[in-house]
């Protein structure tokens, strides 16, 4: 069953574009994005597909320094399928395998504009750091992520509850019936987490239990996949670092973590490549004293977080029931999966088009810490966000991050229904659509 995502909007925007560029999707092994182009694909008279790991052939003509049009017509005699602008769609998967293909992606811009070309690779980036200028100005990134809240509350057909969450604001809370029934989504989320495949065994068996059978395998994919990176990072060393990643989800990375037995230099170069696969992305510690937001960081402080929080509770073996059923949230925020959860989503509501960077603050002055879980940039104007896992909890951090930097408001994020304290805008933690929609206004 395919699952809707909110890039098919944009896939089709491209679709019908006058001005389109070859698109290329990066993202994560397994995040859906061979599904989606294949979704794409139904919007065209012809589709050809062409996986460069199961088709190592075809990377032959890729190789002969053939023209546009005469590696069209190769294309369409071996796949037996009417390459015509307009109306096929060309589909290059795994394409980091055959790198003269990912050159070519320029050429099939400034010589046939009105063919739809999509590349996509879950290794990508290992490609494209070795050519930097493969086609600057003439191909479009696509990032593309697990699935979010929001679209996996479209899996389990909730429209109307989306069209009831999308109008609410501080001053119109949601009905707690309603409240409570997106509170029960959300821990199922954190458990289930966004990778289609897990998320397509619930929404088809209702089976916590196979659900999690699947994340183990998910889990295990992943980690072998770390072989594939041997030449540039042994796997043994990807492994000791993911897991310490993990252990450490919420905190400020230590290189001095326990049992460690790598130095800083090959820590640091495992970190490179973990986030360049798309598998564990950085929070990074900033000033916070005018925007841009990354002019004042330091790369020394710096939190780390695991690319889905259903792979991550697999890997640090929380307990789901106390999740699922616990009235007292704060139980199982040991892995502090909330502010896992509240970053990842802040990913993923941004355009699809960029890649977003993440910040959080931290004052260590003496006899006074403080942090602010991230800060983010609406506009002109930057807002601390403090997440909580419950519906308690101080904000000294974030009132001192107001009166500090002369803020006029900050953001709680909790299971709290919307609400508004002082300087504070509360918003229930699985309405970070709601969020950003306000502070872009």
């Amino acid at each position: 069953m395919y699952l809707n995502r909110t890039i098919d909007a944009e896939l089709l925007a491209w679709k019908n574009s006058s001005q389109r560029k070859p698109l290329m999707i990066r993202g994560a092994r397994q995040v859906g994005k061979t599904s989606s182009v294949k979704n794409l694909a139904t919007n065209f008279t012809y589709f050809i597909e062409i996986n460069f790991d199961e088709k190592r052939e075809y990377a032959a003509i890729f190789e002969k320094n053939l023209s546009v049009s005469e590696l069209c017509e190769q294309l369409s005699i071996l796949t037996n399928t009417p390459i015509r602008p307009r109306e096929t769609l060309i589909f290059l998967d795994e394409i980091q395998s055959c790198i003269p293909a990912i050159s070519m992606l320029r050429y099939f811009y400034e010589k046939m504009p009105d063919l739809h070309v999509v590349a996509a690779g879950s290794m990508l980036e290992f490609a494209l750091a070795d050519i930097p200028s493969f086609g600057v100005g003439r191909v479009r990134s696509l990032f593309m992520f697990p699935l979010s809240f929001t679209e996996f509350l479209l899996a389990h057909k909730e429209n109307l509850l989306l069209d009831l969450l999308a109008r609410a604001t501080n001053l119109n809370p949601l009905p707690e019936a309603i409240h409570g029934k997106l509170i029960q989504f959300y821990k199922k989320f954190l458990v289930i987490g966004g990778m289609p495949e897990a998320v397509n065994t619930y929404v088809t068996t209702q089976d916590l239990l196979e659900v999690q059978r699947v994340l183990n395998d998910l889990v295990i994919s992943v980690q072998a996949d770390f072989a594939k990176y041997k030449k540039r990072v042994p796997s043994a060393r990807l492994m000791e670092v993911f897991l310490a990643i993990a252990r450490q989800n919420g905190t400020k990375f230590t290189y001095t973590y326990p049992n460690a037995t790598l130095n800083n230099l090959q820590i640091k170069e495992a970190i490179t490549l973990l986030k360049m696969a798309g598998l564990v992305h950085s929070v990074t510690h900033t000033a916070a004293n005018g925007i841009p937001l990354g002019a004042e960081t330091n790369s020394k402080k710096m939190k780390l977080l695991i690319f889905d929080t259903g792979i991550f509770q697999r890997i640090l073996g929380l307990k789901i029931s106390d999740i699922i059923i616990g009235d007292v949230f704060e139980v199982i925020n040991k892995g502090h999966i909330a502010e896992l959860y509240v970053g990842l989503e802040l990913l993923k509501v941004e355009s699809c088009f960029q890649k977003t960077e993440l910040y959080y603050w931290q004052r260590d002055a003496k006899n006074s810490q403080a942090e602010v879980d991230y800060v983010c940039q609406f506009n002109e104007n930057i807002v601390p966000l403090e997440v909580k896992s419950g519906t308690k909890g101080s904000m000294q951090s974030l009132y001192l991050f107001l009166k500090e930097k002369n803020s006029a408001s900050g953001i709680r994020l909790s299971l709290e229904n919307f609400s508004s304290l002082d300087q504070v805008d509360i918003f229930p933690i699985y309405s970070i659509q709601n969020m950003k929609d306000k502070l872009n206004r």
